[in-house]
Parts: C-alpha cells; sequence; structure tokens
C-alpha cells in the first residue's frame, strides 16, 4: 500500500463512531506507516486510551486534548513495542490513571529488529488475561489474546459497537512482523485463526486505516502466510538452504533495506516449520526433513 497524501492528521482527534476517536503521532516510518494511531474510547464522562504510543511531547499534548474535561480511568496497551506502551507512563502521572492491558515484557533479540524494540519500562497496574473486561461510562473493552507478533499481544473488543482494536496483530496496510524469539509464527497463525472464528465489525489498527471487511482480511492473510511457508519449502527443495539466500529470491521487488525484516519473517516460518517435523536445521543450513 502506498503512503497516503499529505498532510496526515498528526495531533487531530478524528471520530470514527460515537465511542472512538483516533490521535496519530509524528513517528512515520517504514514499520510504522503513517505513525502509531492512539485511540480514545468513551464519548462520556469516562474515557479510555488504547496504545498511547511513543515518549513524545507532542502526541502527549494531543492525548490530553482529546480526553479533555472527561476522567480518564484507563490506559490500555496492546504489546510493549517503543512506538506503543511508553506515554503511559508519563500520562498516568499527568491524570492518575491506572496502566492495564498485556503483560510486561522485556526482552533481548538475537537479530536485527525491524520495528521498534521493547518498552523496559512499561509497568501495567493490572494485566488483562483473555476474556476479561474493563468499562466506563457507555463502553466495555474485552481482551482477546493475540501471542505472535509478540508474547504479550492482546486484541480489545468494543463490546458496545462490535470494533476489535488489533494493535499490531491485523493491519490493513501490511503484513505483521513476527520476529524471533519473542515473535512466534505458530502462536501468530493460531491467532489469527481466533480472529476469522470472530464476528467483529471493523478493526482499528494500531497503524494504517481502519479495516472494514475484517474475516476477508484474515482470510487472505492467512493464505499468504501458507503461500510464504511453500515458497520456503520450495526454495530448500531447490538446493538454497540459507535464510540470507532465500530472501533476494522470495522477496524480489522489495526494498533491500527490508529485507533484514523478511530474514526474520522467513526464520519464524522455518522454525514452525520445524515444530511440525517438515524441516531441520544444523547450524544456519536448512534441509527438507526424511
Amino acid at each position: 500500500m502506498e503512503f497516503p497524501a499529505k498532510p496526515w492528521p498528526v495531533g487531530t482527534a478524528e471520530e470514527l463512531e460515537p465511542l472512538v476517536r483516533r490521535v496519530l503521532a509524528a513517528n512515520p516510518s517504514a514499520f510504522t506507516f503513517t505513525g502509531t494511531q492512539s485511540y480514545v474510547v468513551g464519548s462520556g464522562s469516562e474515557v479510555a486510551v488504547i496504545d498511547p504510543g511513543p515518549l513524545e511531547d507532542d502526541h502527549l499534548a494531543a492525548l490530553l486534548a482529546a480526553i479533555g474535561t472527561a476522567r480518564l480511568v484507563a490506559i490500555v496497551c496492546t504489546h510493549t513495542h517503543k512506538d506503543h506502551s511508553p506515554a503511559a507512563a508519563p500520562l498516568k502521572a499527568l491524570t492518575g490513571a491506572p496502566i492495564v492491558g498485556c503483560a510486561p515484557l522485556v526482552l533481548s533479540d538475537d537479530g536485527p529488529r525491524s520495528d521498534a524494540s521493547f518498552d523496559p519500562d512499561y509497568a501495567p497496574d493490572r494485566v488483562l488475561a483473555d476474556g476479561e473486561s474493563i468499562s466506563g461510562e457507555g463502553w466495555t473493552l474485552t481482551a482477546v489474546a493475540t501471542p505472535g507478533h509478540t508474547s504479550n499481544h492482546l486484541c480489545f473488543a468494543l463490546e458496545e459497537s462490535g470494533a476489535l482494536f488489533t494493535g499490531d496483530h491485523v493491519m490493513g496496510w501490511s503484513t505483521s512482523v513476527v520476529s524471533p524469539p519473542d515473535g512466534d509464527m505458530t502462536a501468530y497463525m493460531a491467532s489469527l485463526a481466533k480472529l476469522h472464528d470472530r464476528a467483529d465489525s471493523v478493526y482499528y489498527p494500531a497503524h494504517g486505516p481502519a479495516v472494514t471487511k475484517p474475516r476477508q482480511l484474515v482470510r487472505g492473510m492467512i493464505g499468504h502466510r501458507r503461500q510464504r511457508e511453500n515458497q520456503i519449502v520450495r526454495q530448500i527443495e531447490g538446493g538454497t538452504h540459507k535464510i540470507a539466500e532465500m530472501v533476494p529470491a522470495m522477496y524480489k521487488g522489495v526494498d533491500p533495506r527490508l529485507w533484514p525484516a523478511a530474514e526474520r519473517s522467513v526464520l519464524a516460518h522455518l522454525i514452525d516449520l520445524e515444530r511440525r517435523g517438515r524441516v531441520v536445521r544444523s547450524d544456519q543450513t536448512w534441509t527438507i526433513a526424511a
């Protein structure tokens, strides 16, 4: 997907539906699209903020302006990459609202990151398990556990409207990065199947436009991942046994600067295939299982 024409609505509270407003942070990149989108949920005296975003003064000020005179009752985080959760702590300090949602996670990756690194300072007041809810005046958010992009990733269902806030798990502009060791393709595929079985009416991702045909998109994403898996198997069968040699052939036309991210995704697929007994590895060499 191409970037939309500028100007982008950075810092503006855009109403998407009566209970949902979106505020865009000024952190665009090849991995965040136009930037992180924080969401303000609620139209009455009590609101929640989902994914407060990066630690940027202008974005924090925009969130406070969007909250206005309402009471912030929850700062909700889908996961702890640095483009999602760092603003939670200062927002809590300014409003007194608790930080709820995903579990904390501090992890040293074993390879080049393809998106923001983890937020080591994230400290939730309450961790939500799958199916647990928080509520305020006129709204209820229910946690939907969706590990894969990260092991602690949660989506949040807005019960009153049928919307689902999908964080980085499902986005309309790009597939999610799954980078081991924390990113897990087996878990990611199971989480996609879980969402496909739901009846959410619209997805609000942390990056990119709203998804108005959720099940159709998820079905396509599952198919895309299976195609990638088959592509990897064909590469190995054809005599290519190292990830660095697979990626240029598999990602023709993709900016080479994104190849490190592609290598992480290929590794995630190979680990999944290894678990299922389809491939084996010796050091950095992968072969078809006997």
